[in-house]
């Protein structure tokens, strides 16, 4: 079993391609020969007709949770659909277990309205910390990996998130205020003010990788589950960015954060963003 963190870098020294290829392989096979070919049986709703899984998600997490779980022998696996199914699977995000945090098809619903902005997310953490992530965006054949300490790259290019150019208005993606709590709703408002260009959000993931590619300047979201976010937000902080909740300290995957929370290019932009939220 893995102990520390030294030999979690070890494992990723030696083991990262195989993740990457495990990645690839569960889209190849289980996500893109359903894209844009969805049977309607193969789409169901969980919470609502804004909250859809479909057989893409299910299969795809079943194929990751075998191939990570054998990749790194005493990790356990967190993915989206097997939290819904028993929630207290979820607890193992807080323990100092390695845990694969996993959402097999981030942007259902883009998925399922044929839509090639989606991605699969995985990420390494212990003791919640983030140690490495990937995300794949097979529709748009773009792989982003990050390793805590050693850089964000998107097909093998190094990410640098770099500076909003202070000219223009920050380009903003937010939660959309029709699934937040009043609260929310009051902080997400904030940013409809001079200067500020909000928009809703897409793909968590994928928004995540603009930020880290410098095309976004920051995001606003509202929700804490791990497996959005996770992969994302170490992207963006290996790509020079940073990430605040309401309270000016960091988003913890292991939850009990005060929301919502920004995501942005750097420093400056992201006090910005949480004092507007926090307005």
């Amino acid at each position: 079993m893995i102990v520390d963190t030294e030999t979690i870098d070890e494992f990723l020294d030696r083991h990262a391609g195989d993740v990457e290829e495990a990645v690839r392989e569960a889209a190849a096979t289980e996500i893109m020969p359903r894209f844009r070919r969805l049977a309607a049986h193969e789409v169901d709703q969980k919470a609502g007709p804004h909250d859809l899984v479909t057989d893409a998600d299910r299969l795809a997490e079943r194929y990751l949770t075998e191939r990570l779980g054998a990749l790194l022998p005493g990790s356990v696996v967190v993915g989206e659909e097997a939290v819904h199914a028993d929630p207290t699977s979820y607890e193992a995000i807080q323990g100092d277990t390695p845990v694969w945090i996993v959402d097999p098809v981030d942007g259902t619903r883009q998925f399922v309205h044929g839509d090639p902005g989606f991605c699969t997310l995985v990420a390494l953490a212990k003791n919640g910390v983030l140690l490495a992530s990937w995300t794949y965006a097979p529709a748009r054949d773009q792989l982003a990996t990050a390793r805590r300490g050693r850089g964000a790259f998107l097909n093998g290019e190094r990410l640098h998130a770099g500076t909003p150019d202070p000219a223009r208005d920050l380009q903003v993606a937010t939660s959309h205020p029709d699934y937040t709590t009043d609260d929310q709703k009051r902080g997400l408002l904030g940013l409809w003010t001079d200067g500020i260009a909000p928009r809703p959000c897409g793909s968590a993931g994928l928004e995540y990788l603009a930020v880290a590619r410098g095309e976004l300047d920051a995001t606003a979201f509202s929700w804490e589950a791990a497996w959005d976010h996770a992969a994302g937000l170490l992207l963006v902080e290996e790509a020079g960015g940073t990430h605040l909740t309401l309270t000016g300290t960091p988003f913890r995957i292991t939850g009990g954060n005060t929301l919502p929370f920004t995501a942005a290019r750097d420093k400056a932009t992201a006090q910005r963003i949480r004092t507007l939220l926090a307005s």
